[in-house]
């Protein structure tokens, strides 16, 4: 049974993911569920005789989710359209459009909380005779406003919080939104009964006392922090979408010996299609006719265009760089491969994360025993309490209590332990470029064990240059340089380009050159100043004569010879290949420090793959792999229990990126391998990678520590509320107290994350 994706509306939280999970599997012929929140979708096997995808999205509406259905105006069409049409374009726009209100929200609620802040501030003090005592006119003032600022924040800022409680109520489905909502709605009720009927309550409790600025500060801090989730989370489906553009819209084919320009999606199997100079290959096929230098490092990750001639196989999405060619189509649509690498990456993607976050984990357990600890409470209060203390003291003191344990127990400080530490890591770790994507990425960096990276633009600069010229001849090395780049540069090769770099890096002028020609498959030859010089292979040096010795070394160590001959003699040999970064040798050697395996995946030969190794002291290497193969090495260390992370830089990296637990692009790469990853390293500097990892372990451990802050004053706050001391010290919790602990918890969370800015890495 095919399992159909589809993507799903009003996910917040891991926990949604679960509630949604569960309530579909009860469906009568759903076989398997599996929503992931990361990429808001739903991968659902059902039999399509029971049951229809319209009703499993009515089934979880009450709950306030839905999945996305395809219309009958989405069937029929080609698979570029229907990719846009199901998804990024659509869901691009409805987020945007959710993320501006949000924005609107939390900028209309900032204003309000550091008012309701300082009213708060100014009462704690005024009560220590801190400040002075708050004049009757202003009182009165505040008195009339904050359950109007309250109001606002509940119903318009607070309204998913709210009805995550209404939810909870009727469907007993708790999620963060329910402990928000159950905190901020009883702090606004408690405060709105005192308010509407202060002198019925005045001899019950102490009505001097309210909670709207806990409603107002709980509410902000939430929204915001879910904001910036929100924008965090927006390029989720960029990578698709780049890698869709990288197929050509359109191909120049060959039909009754005319040519005639059709969409890509109406090309058929041994149709002949023609390709011209910087155009994108349309599909898979077999070159016919012609010949050109094809750019295949989507493919590859080796950044040399690669000779093509008859006989050679092209791939799709990759780009003709020089000359015009004609081959023959041998697999088009889905069947390219391409599209196997969009197929690949949209698994990887939406692949179900073993993580959740620890406060979605206890949230249907949290809720219901402080609920159950307040009715407890008030109940003993009521029952025992006014046998000694009367009804009124009792029901007063009862009334305190169960407020108390609400508002202390609120989530408040719960909800910021995380969002803070991951927002000032965040930020710090762009300070240092290392651009994290998401939460869950930085949270699961800290448990690598193994690090997998593509050689090419990681390892080694993705760029060829001249490492070296032997100078055979009595000429200067400037004047031998000169030579080879005049003739360099009228060729295309990218080699050439490498040569011509190096002349112009070091100032030397070119020369005139007469008589040029390239000499197929060997190199080329021309006159300067009156002398014919051959530039080229070594086969083309021993074709003329020139005696030449040994290069198997430096082949064996992937460099690529270009020899200059003249007159049956060789002047220089020059060695053009692929540098290690000076940085990737310590990067490797503290990632061995910290514990981890360092492992190299590339498409590059065994010999050079294994001469990079050798420098650079990595662990393994696998060489001669394609995007599959890499996907599958991935899978192969996780099946082991390892926690992987992969970086690399070019399309063909993008499959195992999205499948690693954790994916590093360099940011020198490519779009569609930056936004595959997870972390992205400016300036395609690996040694960035360590710092990423120590990163993730402070922000991690100041996590913690907030959990622990967050449930500490749980711990001692619930039971000294509750009244549990007061029979043995009189002692009993204020809910003016409780409010009070309640924000200094946030306070001291905020504080903690802070503190990792202090930090170095």
């Amino acid at each position: 049974m095919t399992p159909h994706t589809f993507r799903v509306k009003g996910m917040h939280c891991a926990s949604c993911a679960s509630i949604i999970e569960k309530t579909l599997k009860k469906v009568g012929g759903v076989h398997t569920v599996e929503v992931n929140y990361g990429t808001e979708t739903a991968k659902i096997a059902f039999d399509e005789h029971a049951t229809h995808a319209h009703a499993l999205s009515e089934k979880i509406k009450p709950l306030g989710y839905s999945l996305v259905v395809p219309t009958a105006e989405s069937m029929g069409m080609s698979e570029d359209e229907h990719a846009a049409h199901l998804g990024l374009g659509q869901s691009k726009a409805e987020k945007l459009a959710e993320i501006a209100d949000m924005k609107w929200k939390v900028i209309s609620a900032i204003p309000l909380t550091v008012f309701s802040a300082f009213v708060l501030g100014w009462e704690i003090f005024a009560q220590f005779n801190i400040s002075p005592v708050v004049p009757y006119f202003w009182k009165e003032f505040f008195h009339h406003l904050l359950p109007l600022m309250a109001t606002y924040m509940l119903f318009v800022v607070g309204k998913p919080y709210l009805l995550g409680f209404y939810r909870f109520l009727r469907y007993g489905k708790a999620n963060m939104d329910t402990l928000i909502g159950l905190g901020t709605s009883v702090a606004y009720l408690y405060s709105f009964a005192v308010s509407a009927f202060e002198e019925t309550l005045r001899p019950f409790i102490n009505v001097e006392q309210s909670y709207y600025d806990v409603t107002i500060i709980v509410v902000t801090f939430i929204a915001l922090g879910k904001y910036l989730e929100a924008r965090s989370k927006l390029k989720t489906g960029d990578a698709i979408e780049k890698l869709l553009n990288l197929q050509a819209k359109t191909a120049l084919v060959l039909r009754d010996g005319k040519e005639m320009e059709i969409p890509v999606d109406q090309v058929v199997h041994g149709e002949l299609i023609i390709v011209k100079p910087a155009g994108k290959i349309p599909v898979d096929g077999i070159l016919a006719e012609g010949g050109s230098f094809v750019d295949e490092s989507m493919i590859t990750g080796e950044p040399m265009p690669v000779k093509k001639g008859i006989g050679d196989a092209v791939v799709a999405g990759t780009l003709n760089t020089s000359g015009s060619f004609t081959f023959k189509a041998t697999k088009v649509g889905s069947e390219t491969m391409l599209a196997h690498i969009v197929k690949m990456v949209e698994e990887a993607q939406g692949s179900r994360a073993p993580i959740q976050a620890l406060a979605d984990k206890i949230s249907s357990v949290f809720v219901p025993v402080v609920l159950v600890l307040a009715l407890l409470s008030l109940g003993a209060w009521l029952v025992i309490g006014s046998q000694y203390l009367g009804f009124s003291q009792a029901l007063s003191f009862g009334l305190v209590s169960f407020v108390g344990i609400l508002v202390i127990a609120c989530p408040c400080a719960l909800g910021l332990a995380t969002p803070t530490a991951i927002i000032v890591g965040v930020g710090k770790g762009a300070k240092e470029g290392i651009l994290v994507k998401d939460a869950a990425t930085l949270e699961k960096l800290h448990r690598v064990n193994v690090v997998v990276a593509d050689k090419t633009g990681t390892i080694t600069k993705g760029k060829p240059e001249l490492v070296s010229l032997q100078n055979l001849s009595k000429e200067s090395d400037d004047k031998l340089a000169a030579t080879l780049a005049s003739l360099e540069n009228k060729s295309e090769h990218p080699i050439a380009h490498a040569i011509v770099s190096y002349a112009k890096e070091k100032g030397i002028a070119l020369l005139p050159v007469e008589q040029f020609e390239a000499v197929k498959g060997k190199g080329l030859t021309g006159v300067i100043g009156g002398v014919r010089y051959f530039v080229g292979s070594a086969k083309l040096a021993q074709e003329h004569g020139a005696p030449l010795q040994s290069l198997e070394k430096d082949t064996a160590e992937g460099k690529t010879p270009v020899i200059l001959v003249a007159e049956n003699t060789v002047l220089a040999v020059t060695m053009i290949a692929d540098q290690v970064k000076p940085e990737a040798i310590s990067a490797v050697r503290d990632l061995h420090a910290l514990g981890i395996k360092v492992v190299m995946l590339t498409g590059d030969d065994k010999n050079t793959a294994a001469f990079i190794a050798a420098q650079v002291g990595i662990d393994e290497v696998v060489a001669e792999v394609l995007p599959e193969d890499k996907l599958k090495k991935i899978k192969e260390f996780q099946a082991q229990g390892k926690v992987v992370a992969m970086a690399g830089d070019g399309v063909n990296d993008a499959p195992a990126l999205a499948q690693a637990d954790v994916g590093i692009a360099m940011a020198t790469g490519t779009d569609v391998a930056i936004e595959s990853a997870g972390i992205t390293l400016l300036h395609g500097d690996i040694s960035k990678l360590v710092k990423a990892i120590r990163l993730s372990k402070m922000t991690m451990r100041g996590i913690k520590q907030n959990l622990f802050w967050a449930f500490i004053y749980n711990i001692v706050g619930i039971p000294l509320a509750s009244g549990v001391f007061y029979p043995l010290f009189g002692w009993l919790l204020s809910p003016v107290f409780a409010g009070f602990a309640m924000a200094f918890s946030s306070v001291s969370v905020v504080l903690n994350s802070l503190r990792l800015k202090t930090k170095n890495l």
